[in-house]
């Protein structure tokens, strides 16, 4: 049985919490898509640590991680990752398994992706980057390296290969960079990688279900980005439904039990792209201020607004989500009312789908006002939680015909209340 947890919305819902949480009752926690650009944040102990490509459930004990074919690793990224987990006693020799056909970020995939956000001009996606984008271009476009390749013996040359592409790409870009330092430090983070269990994906995950173990999918960023179903152009390079947990770790539909679909009490995002409810007023920094909304991987600012149900239809529509995990509504306890978007008007006519191309028309959310909670004691179990606050969880469940299994209260492991 796998269970999948992905996010509804534009990414940090507060995935890695949610996965830390879950980890004890599962055998193995799978990453299936995404590279170093999705920062998973978890409170352990009262540090803050930020996971981008290992799996959220190596502080737990019981589950073995698994980085699946679906995820592209930067070696250099990972290897810093690593050695901070390492510092604090996690052994990822023991607790990590990474599948030999996920595909790796190179020095010039980076220089690529920096080339072509400066080729956009004013219409910039919101790169962060670190060739991603890059990176599964060549997966897809069948040049790529993967991690299986790291044992060959003639890996120094694939890479000069590959190297060679890029440098003629970028000259057509006519944009000049230099990967060479970069490039020792890849060398050496390959030597890394290389000694930790390097598994076939696929054929590990399937024994695991054949035994019966229990599989929790862990996806990166948000179903509103996923490449095809997305704010396209403004996505990321990887498909984010839960769809993508199949091609991203090589199991049958059939072996899926629950989607599980995480939700912010409100929405962010961060870089570009349409954002129907973003509010830019004092109540948006207010919201900015008070959820710490800055990018666990960039810093960058994000941009806040209220819930907006429209959306986040359409991805319980996309993912088959059976139940609704609700993130940071302590956040809206500032707040003596909160705001939900039920539909759109476009022009004269009122929506409840996401148009084609969300950027073509000016779009107007419609919304209901629901009474805050503003309340002032600890919320620590169900009968803690106050009356407005379960009225907007009934109101969410109403709304979206899925009910609320766990609702976030605070940043901490502690902080999560169960129905």
């Amino acid at each position: 049985m796998v269970d999948v947890l992905l996010g509804l919305q534009w990414g940090d819902e507060g995935k890695g919490k949610i996965v830390d949480f879950l980890a004890p009752n599962y055998d193995v926690v799978a990453r299936f898509q995404g590279g170093p650009n999705a920062g998973h944040t978890l409170n352990i102990e009262g540090k803050r640590i930020v996971l981008r490509t290992i799996p959220s459930g190596v502080f737990c004990e019981r589950p073995c991680n698994l980085i699946g074919n679906g995820v592209v690793i930067d070696p250099i990224e990972f290897l810093k990752e690593a050695k901070e987990l390492e510092a604090i006693g996690i052994n990822l020799r023991k607790k990590l398994k990474i599948s030999q056909k996920a595909h790796l970020i190179v020095p010039t995939h980076r220089l690529l992706d920096a080339a072509s956000e400066a080729a956009k001009g004013e219409e910039k996606i919101g790169s962060t980057l670190k060739g991603i984008g890059p990176a599964y271009m060549d997966k897809t476009g069948r040049n790529g390296l993967r991690v299986g390749d790291l044992q060959s013996p003639d890996l120094k040359v694939k890479f000069e290969q590959l190297k060679k592409k890029h440098l003629e790409l970028l000259s057509l870009y006519n944009f000049a960079g230099d990967s060479g330092e970069l490039e020792k430090k890849w060398f050496e983070a390959a030597d890394y990688i290389r000694s930790l269990d390097i598994v076939s994906g696929e054929y590990f995950i399937n024994e695991k279900l054949r035994e019966g173990k229990l599989v929790l999918a862990e996806g990166a960023q948000g179903s509103m980005l996923d490449i095809d179903f997305g704010t396209y152009p403004f996505v990321t390079s990887s498909n984010t439904i839960s769809a993508a947990a199949c091609t991203g770790l090589g199991i049958p539909p059939t072996a899926i039990r629950d989607v599980m679909g995480i939700i912010k009490a409100y929405c962010t995002r961060v870089g570009g792209g349409p954002f129907p409810t973003e509010l830019t007023d004092a109540t948006g920094e207010d919201l900015r201020k008070a959820g710490h909304e800055f990018g666990a991987v960039t810093g960058r600012p994000r941009r806040c607004g209220w819930l907006d149900l429209v959306a986040v239809n359409y991805t319980i529509m996309l993912n088959g989500v059976t139940k609704l995990i609700v993130t940071k509504a302590d956040v809206l306890n500032i707040f003596d009312e909160v705001k939900v978007c039920e539909s759109y008007t476009i022009g004269s006519d009122e929506h409840k789908s996401i148009p084609f191309d969300i950027t073509a028309a000016p779009i107007v959310p419609n919304y209901t006002t629901l009474q805050g909670w503003k309340t002032d004691h600890a919320m620590k179990t169900a009968a803690d939680l106050p009356a407005s606050l379960n009225d907007f969880m009934q109101y969410v469940k109403d709304k979206t015909n899925v009910g609320v299994s766990i609702v976030s209260i605070g940043a901490g492991r502690d902080q999560l209340v169960t129905f």
